[in-house]
């Protein structure tokens, strides 16, 4: 318990988002035990577009995933805002990602029975909301969906059904925006709008988001990349390019 105690009292940067203090995750036991992150310690600056890159096994998604919730540390702590997700309960803790998390996931995770429009708002509908209707056309008609709100995903390109999730993830105004590999299944040309929209989403509307991705080109629209390897962080850059960012990929390789 003192290790959790010291952990609560140690208060996240004013202008951090979100962050991780001291944070494991071990799966198995024994000589099976694998520690997806080993005591990372990071933080997320507000209205910064941040990549978390490393090679495969080197916790980026999990350390993704704890910071937003959707899964547990092992121990250390992880916060978004002001608050601890350890001190949250299942109620809380559902309703902190309903209201402060947007997510963007590789998969778009969109309903097939609703339209785009539906899926867009989905999140405030389960919130009993009905949202703030200037932004929802201004979200709309910057990711070029006005159009094709009445369609459903099945009928949509997968730029556009990609381009369904980002505005979803937005369109609640959330605190910070997680984003799980947002352009994997895209081609370069949709990928490339998706992630111009981002970081346009950052620059003119002050959102937060940090992306997990494996290609430099994608990094290269982020404001920072910190690098991940065997679940501690080994490096970070701030306005990198792609070749930057491929360079200190082949480097991994290396050690």
């Amino acid at each position: 318990m003192s290790d959790s105690t010291t952990v609560i009292s140690t208060a996240p940067t004013p202008r951090a988002a979100a962050g991780a203090v001291d944070a494991t995750k071990v799966y198995g036991l024994g000589d099976s035990e694998v520690r997806a992150l080993d005591g990372i310690t990071i933080s997320f600056q507000a209205e910064k577009f941040t990549a978390i890159m490393g090679p495969s096994g080197s916790g980026k998604s999990t350390l993704m995933h704890c910071l937003a919730g959707l899964d547990a540390l092992t121990s250390g702590a992880v916060y978004i805002g002001e608050t601890y997700l350890a001190a949250l309960n299942d109620k809380q803790l559902t309703e902190l990602r309903r209201d402060k998390v947007g997510f963007v996931f590789q998969a778009y995770n969109l309903i097939p029975t609703l339209n785009a429009r539906e899926n867009i708002l989905l999140p405030q509908m389960l919130a009993g909301e009905s949202g703030d209707k200037a932004w929802f056309d201004e979200v709309v008609g910057t990711v070029g969906l006005g159009d094709r709100l009445k369609h459903r995903p099945s009928e949509l390109s997968g730029g556009q059904q990609q381009r369904v999730a980002v505005a979803r993830a937005l369109a609640g105004r959330p605190e910070i925006i997680f984003a799980d590999e947002p352009t994997g299944n895209l081609d370069s040309h949709s990928g490339a709008d998706i992630l111009g929209f981002m970081q346009h989403a950052v620059r003119e509307y002050g959102q937060t988001i940090v992306m997990v991705t494996h290609d430099p080109t994608a990094a290269s629209y982020a404001d920072r990349v910190v690098f991940l390897n065997d679940g501690r962080i080994v490096d970070e850059m701030a306005d990198p390019s792609a070749d930057q960012v491929l360079d200190r990929l082949k480097r991994f390789g290396e050690s």
